[in-house]
């Protein structure tokens, strides 16, 4: 089947694990607190009319509604390439663009979590409506890209619903954990320190309290009351973050993941906790993005350091179960992508069939006004018939132009119809706002 063609052009640019390094992937990270500014950054530039930035510890991708593919590419990567601080040769081979059906496709396939480094994600999914969120409430994202994150989100829970695609484990912070308790020899009494109790701090400290026989589970954090919040949850115990040094030296394993862009730990840091381990090995599994912890920990005698590389390596080897349902979610994606441009097409038509019957209903209100002396003489009844008679006519002629506007809306004899209809009837270019209701 051809693909509608509509007037809103939607590109996405980015680079994630599969494409580049974590060195690279790490400088274009946007956090939480810089989103706002991004977003301004990006509707500000000539060819981007709306944007959406979604940016995980696996991904950063901006999405786009575009005057035109060059000039909208040129902007988001020109965009990139500031936010880093980088040379463009730097990630130039990194970044991969997807435009129209392949951009809406590749969001789909991302939310259904079959672009993930773990097969079938699960925190995906609210990582797309946070992501869509933000641009909302700063007014970056408008109709289309409201109606393409909110489509997003629904192929999503139908790719789970429908598919075993998010069978097992699926959680990124789940996989850490089970990556450090392979790597030790499991995790009996073993004492944990982790650092940060954001989305994937809690995760990782729910999923070490799951685990039966675990030691001590230490929290800390920037702001104290999440660290106490969370310490308690899992029943641990919280931890300044100025005490971490300290906390280094009876710690068996330290899991971080801060939305810091700053290192938290150095090789110094953990260098001066080492006489007090005694010879006892440290492992430290950093997933934050930027990295928490400084490379060259890793080289220290008895610590192994290990990030979001060897978590990917880690889960690739473990999700061959769930490959089986990659084909039957790739054809929930085609089949979304597909009713996707179809409601766009439609969406464009719409404004000009309502004004159209918005038109006609006014000049029969006005011819009704303008014979109203003639009127008054006639019963209730009577008037009545008038007004279902002068009602049926402008709905007969009306019908026959709405069904073929409806028809050939997302073609180019669609959008040869509507200016024609447009022009013929005088009707105005603006269309009627659309809803941005959350998917429930």
């Amino acid at each position: 089947m051809s693909r509608p063609r509509v007037t809103s052009d939607i590109l996405v640019v980015g680079l994630s694990s599969r494409t580049a390094p974590l060195d690279i992937l790490e400088l274009t990270t946007v956090n939480s607190d810089a989103l706002p500014k991004a977003l301004h950054d990006l509707v500000r530039r000539e060819h981007i009319a709306e944007a959406v930035v979604l940016s995980t510890c696996t991904r950063t991708e901006v999405y786009a509604v575009a005057s035109g593919f060059h000039g909208a590419m040129a902007d988001v990567r020109n965009f990139l390439v500031e936010w880093s601080g980088s040379q463009p040769p730097d990630f130039r081979d990194d970044l991969y663009a997807f435009y129209g059906d392949e951009a809406a496709s590749h969001l789909f396939r991302v939310s259904s979590g079959i672009d993930s480094p773990l097969l079938g994600e699960g925190e995906i999914v609210r990582q797309v409506r946070e992501a869509w969120d933000a641009a909302r409430r700063e007014g970056a994202a408008g109709q289309t890209l409201s109606s393409l994150f909110r489509h997003a989100i629904e192929v999503g829970k139908r790719a789970r619903s429908e598919t075993a695609i998010s069978r097992g484990t699926t959680s990124l912070s789940q996989a850490a954990v089970a990556m450090a308790a392979e790597r030790l020899d499991g995790l009996l009494g073993r004492t944990a320190l982790v650092v940060g109790a954001g989305e994937m701090g809690r995760g990782i400290a729910q999923a070490l309290a799951s685990v039966a026989g675990a030691g001590e589970i230490l929290v800390a954090n920037r702001t104290s009351s999440k660290a106490i919040a969370l310490a308690e949850r899992v029943r641990g115990r919280p931890l300044q973050l100025d005490h971490l040094v300290t906390a280094l030296e009876g710690t068996d394993l330290v899991v971080t993941s801060t939305g810091s862009p700053d290192v938290q730990l150095t090789a110094d840091d953990v260098r001066s906790a080492l006489p007090g381990r005694r010879g006892r090995p440290l492992m430290i599994v950093d997933v934050a993005v930027p990295r928490d912890v400084d490379p060259a920990v890793g080289d220290l005698p008895g610590v192994t350091l290990l990030n979001m590389d060897d978590l990917k390596a880690f889960v690739d080897a473990s999700i061959a179960q769930r490959r089986h349902e990659v084909g039957a979610v790739n054809q929930i994606v085609a089949e979304e992508v597909e009713r996707f441009f179809q409601l766009l097409a439609h969406r464009e038509a719409a404004p000009v069939v309502a004004a159209l019957r918005q038109l006609g209903e006014q000049l029969r209100q006005e011819e009704l006004d303008r014979h109203r002396a003639r009127l008054t003489g006639m019963t209730e009844q009577e008037r009545a018939v008038v007004e279902s008679v002068t009602r049926g006519i402008l709905a007969k002629l009306l019908h026959e132009p709405t069904v073929r506007l409806k028809a050939a809306s997302g073609s180019a004899r669609g959008d040869q119809l509507t200016d024609a209809v447009r022009t013929l009837f005088a009707l105005p270019l603006g269309a009627p706002a659309e809803r941005d209701d959350d998917v429930a």
